[in-house]
């Protein structure tokens, strides 16, 4: 019996080895397939990883030193006519980052009180903001921008950028608009024309995306930090300049139209080093 149950031990060692042995050059196998595999895509440049493409060529940008004559004769204005710091707001009503940048303009102007006015003009990158950029024309002839472009964020963006004619009908009717008259001037040549020369003279300064902002003149794409040292700044000078002599209600049109470049000239950009 003790014979019998050594030879059983050894039967099933030289087994498990041989099971062993099998799963090893079956590995083996595999190994040289996949190599052979490799060697053949080799040849053949299959598998190579794509070259990727070109990065596309950041867009020429004015210099934030700089000061442009952004016109906003005819556009709506919020805040003191003599306010030392004119902020121009480039945007339309489709833009998310539109959206955001409404508290960053709130908290702005909150910090300033009484400094600081900001101008809107429309400037549209999505085709289907154009109605509502035409409904705020169409309010502005009534002298009711401020509130029919607070329901277009409040109200219409949030539903899916709503800015079908019937949501700007209610709107317009919800600000105490004549309805009548909204849908004739928004239908009109006059708001059509309006939102053209917005788009025409924000191009001409060198704004190539929603939103962009005009500090006296400075062009400017950041955050709240950025706006506060831009203002610090603005500020600064234009108190002197009163101090000087100009009064305040005629500053931005001595120091911003008067003095400020008309267009916008790309430089040309930096050669990336390699």
């Amino acid at each position: 019996m003790k014979n019998f149950a050594w030879i059983f031990m050894v039967t099933t060692m030289l087994a498990a080895c041989q099971q062993d042995n099998k799963a090893v050059v079956a590995k083996l196998d595999q190994m040289a397939k996949d190599i052979a595999e490799l060697k053949a895509m080799a040849a053949t440049g299959a598998g190579r990883p794509q070259q990727l493409p070109p990065q596309k060529k950041r867009r020429p940008e004015p210099d934030p030193k700089d000061v442009y004559a952004v016109p906003i004769a005819g556009d709506p204005v919020v805040g003191p006519p003599d306010a030392l710091v004119t902020i121009v707001k480039g945007y339309e009503y489709a833009c998310p980052w539109c959206e955001k940048a409404r508290k960053t303009i709130d908290d702005v102007v909150a910090a300033y009180p009484g400094k600081v006015r900001v101008v809107s003009k429309q400037f549209i990158v999505h085709d289907m903001a154009l109605g509502a950029s035409l409904g705020a024309c169409a309010a502005h002839k009534q002298g009711k921008f401020a509130e029919f472009d607070k329901l277009l964020w409040e109200k219409a963006y949030p539903a899916n950028r709503d800015f079908s004619d019937a949501r700007l009908d209610a709107l317009a009717s919800e600000a105490g608009l004549d309805l009548a008259r909204f849908q004739a001037d928004r239908a009109g040549a006059e708001c059509k024309a309006f939102v053209e020369k917005d788009q025409a003279e924000l191009r001409a300064v060198g704004q190539g995306s929603t939103p962009t902002f005009y500090v006296n003149g400075r062009y400017l794409v950041g955050a709240t930090a950025a706006f506060k040292a831009t203002i610090d700044e603005e500020l600064a000078k234009a108190e002197q300049r009163v101090a000087a002599g100009t009064a305040p209600a005629d500053y931005y049109q001595t120091w911003v139209i008067g003095k400020g470049l008309a267009k916008f000239a790309p430089k040309p950009l930096p050669t990336p080093t390699p």
